[in-house]
């Protein structure tokens, strides 16, 4: 099998849809379909601070379900699937947009909007191994020790990353780099922290090239080793880039 992994969308569908253009898939009834048959793989984090959350889910679901494309849930997932299941969460960081935009749908087109995103939850591996490639998908990462296994310290790593359980000052969770003491011959394939450029340490690769903050949205093609970007058509935050 081959993969174009995809990091982090967050609502940004124009350049989901440029980035599988630019991949070379072709388009029918509204889906991606790859000539040479990759099979696209999402790192998470598909809805929140962009402008089409929930034609995200709808897509993602869609190419889930009907094409046997594979995603693994992030934060802003896990926190909008617990938006979903009426639990108290607090509407920030991201969450306010897709709800604004959930709540402005009828009635009807919620529940198919909710009913999507919580199968694709529920279905969702937290890491993804792909044995073919030799790779191992995670949308904030995973220590070697953990592959292949799940608790609540797994998840949450794979989740936020190697939190110390400190804050910066503009709130966002001091993170050890946990990518500089990896050891193993998978290659990690994760986002969630956004750099400029696409960040190779060891046998890693960060793709979050934060195209919600202007950057770029990027995918990692395996076997091949290859990055492919678009470039983000929303406004440059430069704070919000690690590296």
């Amino acid at each position: 099998m081959s993969y174009d992994i995809i990091g982090d969308v967050h609502g940004c569908f124009d350049e989901l849809k440029q980035l599988f253009n630019e991949l070379g898939y072709e388009w029918t009834d509204g889906l991606p379909h790859h000539p040479q048959g990759y099979t696209p793989v999402f790192v998470g984090d598909i809805t929140d601070r962009g402008p089409s959350s929930i034609e995200c889910i709808t897509f993602v679901y869609r190419l889930v379900t009907k094409k046997g494309a594979h995603y693994v849930p992030g934060n802003h997932c896990n926190k909008l699937y617990r938006f979903f299941l009426g639990n108290p969460v607090q509407e920030k960081h991201g969450l306010e947009t897709t709800a604004e935009e959930f709540r402005s749908l009828e009635k009807e087109d919620q529940k198919i909007v909710k009913k999507q995103f919580k199968h694709l939850y529920e279905e969702a591996p937290f890491h993804l191994i792909l044995k073919d490639v030799n790779a191992v998908v995670a949308h904030a990462g995973i220590r070697e020790k953990d592959i292949g296994h799940r608790n609540k310290s797994i998840e949450t790593f794979v989740l936020y990353g190697d939190i110390t359980g400190e804050k910066l000052p503009d709130g966002r969770p001091v993170r050890r780099d946990w990518a500089q003491h990896y050891k193993g011959d998978r290659w990690i394939v994760y986002g969630h922290t956004p750099v400029r450029e696409p960040r190779f340490v060891n046998k890693t690769v960060n793709i979050d090239t934060g195209c919600v903050f202007g950057g770029k949205l990027t995918a990692f093609r395996l076997p091949e080793e290859k990055i492919f970007s678009v470039p983000s058509s929303m406004p440059r935050i430069e704070e919000k880039f690690s590296y």
